[in-house]
């Protein structure tokens, strides 16, 4: 009679990585995660670089395409009647007579 072959190789076993590193990965994502949000709205509530306005009022017969067309005359005006809107928080084009207006200066 033989006897049944026996396999006598080690076994291997992973060593278990250690907890610290993960938490402290996931620890320093989590940070820079939030603080790098916290900037971006930050930025985005405050109006990111500051900027100079003049106050405009608006007259009869004017609209903001009128309003744009002297202060920039080498810009896309469409570009600075968004700005202008933008600035007064306006839905569209509109403006009615006696109207304050904040108009950026550049």
């Amino acid at each position: 009679m033989y006897a049944a072959a026996v396999d006598l190789t080690p076994i291997r076993r992973r060593r278990p990585r250690p907890r610290w590193k993960a938490a402290t990965r996931n620890l320093v994502f989590g940070c820079g995660s939030v603080v790098f949000l916290a900037i971006g709205l930050a930025q985005n509530v405050h109006g990111g670089a500051a900027s100079r306005y003049e106050m405009v009022t608006v007259k009869a017969g004017d609209s903001l395409w009128s309003i744009a067309a002297p202060r920039y005359p080498d810009s896309d005006l469409r570009q600075k009647v968004d700005q202008i809107e933008q600035a007064n928080h306006l839905q569209g084009a509109g403006v009615f007579v006696g109207e304050s207006l904040r108009v950026p200066t550049s």
